[in-house]
């Protein structure tokens, strides 16, 4: 059973979110929070899996209210609900340690699709458009130089690295490199563990932020 907390500051959208989760045999909403403040003291009391948590909410809001979350040893996954699918703080939302994003008027079935997706460690949105979105924000910031753990990837990891970050399946950057499946994605893992990532979405945004990769390039 996969447990889920909502956090939204709109009755009308909790109530919506709950009615669709109700019909899933393996989802069950535990709880649910008006405000970032609650969401965090809940989520220390109840321990959910995934988190539906907004973006703009009142005494704190979904970014902080995600970075919070996101600290603590074993966390829940964050999936950030928005209206928009281009919005800088849905970007920062992702820094702060959300596995990805979710339109308010996405189909019902994306939404349960997502939230079993990101309960099984997976990230929610296909890396193209995981590009997409990081391509628009990291043009006008500039890079913050190579992070910790840079020093220890081999040569084919930041190779395997860069071909993430241009929004590449396993299948393609296996083709590229003329390897397995499987082996880009033992790659992948040692490199998302030697960097301390969680998936592919935050690898993505580190790839931009330290200049490995750049817009367009």
């Amino acid at each position: 059973m996969i447990r889920v907390l909502l956090a939204d500051d709109q009755p009308l959208v909790r109530t919506g979110l709950r009615m669709i989760l109700s019909d899933q045999d393996d989802i069950e909403v535990v709880c649910e929070a008006a405000d970032g403040a609650v969401a965090i003291e809940l989520c220390a009391a109840l321990e959910p899996d995934v988190v539906l948590m907004d973006v703009r909410m009142p005494r704190v809001d979904g970014i902080d209210a995600t970075r919070a979350v996101t600290a603590v040893t074993d966390p829940p996954r964050v999936l950030v609900l928005t209206t928009f699918d281009l919005d800088d703080i849905v970007y920062d939302a992702l820094r702060a340690g959300a596995s990805g994003f979710l339109l308010k008027d996405a189909p019902e079935e994306r939404l349960t699709t997502a939230i079993r997706v990101v309960a099984d460690g997976g990230s929610l949105f296909a890396p193209s458009v995981t590009r997409r979105l990081i391509e628009e924000f990291s043009r006008s910031r500039p890079p913050t130089g190579p992070t910790a753990g840079f020093e220890s990837l081999t040569a084919r990891e930041r190779e395997v690295l860069t071909h993430v970050a241009r929004g590449e399946s396993n299948a393609e950057i296996a083709a590229a490199l003329f390897v397995t499946e499987n082996t880009v994605k033992t790659h992948v893992a040692r490199l998302l563990m030697k960097l301390g990532l969680r998936d592919r979405v935050h690898a993505v945004v580190l790839a931009y932020e330290s200049g490995l990769v750049t817009p367009g390039g």
